[in-house]
């Protein structure tokens, strides 16, 4: 859809499905089909991504139009899925589409949908996903709900890391094989040169697109790149982001310094890094999705 923030999720990072997927894991498939017939009639309480997609799907009553569309994939079938649909409508979250594969993985519908972001709590689903082209990230476990400002509360806070996540890992790469003197080295002179795409430049792009309809000094969407990059090695990423008319409207260079606390007080609805030591400090504080790319997820 032309213009469209669009987001595949899966039913297990909307909801929590951790009771009803022990019972599959534990007694099989049949059983878990009959657990969710006996139990469709009850609501679902909120999975990690829950306050992620409401604050998405509001930013369409600001605008008074369809700009964000959130699809729901799912394992469940049909049959066994109206429990998650009648959560759905009891929540009231205008989510109109939906495939149920029936024990299938659902990923390879991300694409067919035209999906900017796919979040999912399974790691081969989500890395399927990115082998086809489709930003992806595994939703790990959601921390208590924390005390945020006024201002965090009401917007939409989204926050990136750059190397393997925005950008490419090719500066990464130079690090892991060289060590830091010879990345720093290497982006020092190479500063002028953008970086490469990474896998969330798509969802990034997007988010950019959706951020333009709102005035600059009211818009219920705010970005960070939270870097573990330092200076000199600042340049190259400010540079990419101006070459790729991309707006961020918060930097830190935080060089190695654990990302948590900082993320916190940024107020972050969700944060995407490739690096899960980073994802460790951050799903302290905040809603944290893993992205399984580049070099430091090689297998």
């Amino acid at each position: 859809m032309s213009g469209t923030l669009t987001i595949a999720i899966s039913s297990r990072a909307l909801f929590d499905l951790d009771d009803s997927n022990r019972i599959y894991e534990e007694r099989g498939l049949e059983a878990f089909q009959q657990y969710q017939i006996e139990h469709e009639d009850e609501v679902l309480q909120a999975g990690a991504a829950f306050p992620l997609v409401q604050k998405l799907l509001h930013l369409n009553e600001r605008l008074d139009e369809v700009r964000v569309d959130v699809i729901l994939l799912s394992r469940n079938s049909a049959d066994t899925g109206l429990r998650v649909f009648n959560s759905i409508q009891h929540y009231g979250l205008p989510v109109r589409r939906a495939a149920f594969c029936g024990g299938q993985s659902p990923y390879r519908y991300a694409a067919a949908f035209g999906c900017q972001l796919f979040l999912s709590t399974d790691p081969e689903d989500v890395r399927a996903a990115l082998d086809q082209g489709v930003p992806a990230a595994t939703l790990l476990p959601a921390p208590p709900p924390i005390d945020m400002p006024r201002e965090a509360r009401e917007q939409l806070r989204i926050a990136f890391d750059g190397d393997a996540v925005i950008f490419s890992d090719e500066a990464e790469r130079i690090y892991k094989a060289q060590g830091l003197q010879a990345f720093a080295d290497s982006e020092r002179a190479a500063a002028r040169r953008p970086l490469m795409d990474g896998p969330f430049r798509p969802f990034l792009q997007a988010l950019h697109e959706l951020q333009r309809a709102f005035p600059g000094e009211d818009s219920p969407i705010r970005t960070a790149l939270v870097t573990a990059r330092s200076a000199p090695a600042h340049e190259r990423v400010i540079r990419t982001l101006r070459e790729w008319g991309i707006r961020i409207d918060e930097a830190l260079f935080l060089g190695g310094m654990p990302k948590g606390e900082f993320l916190r007080a940024f107020g972050a609805d969700v944060f995407f890094d490739d690096q899960l030591g980073h994802c460790d400090s951050a799903q302290q504080h905040v809603a944290t999705g893993h992205v399984p790319h580049g070099v430091a997820n090689a297998r």
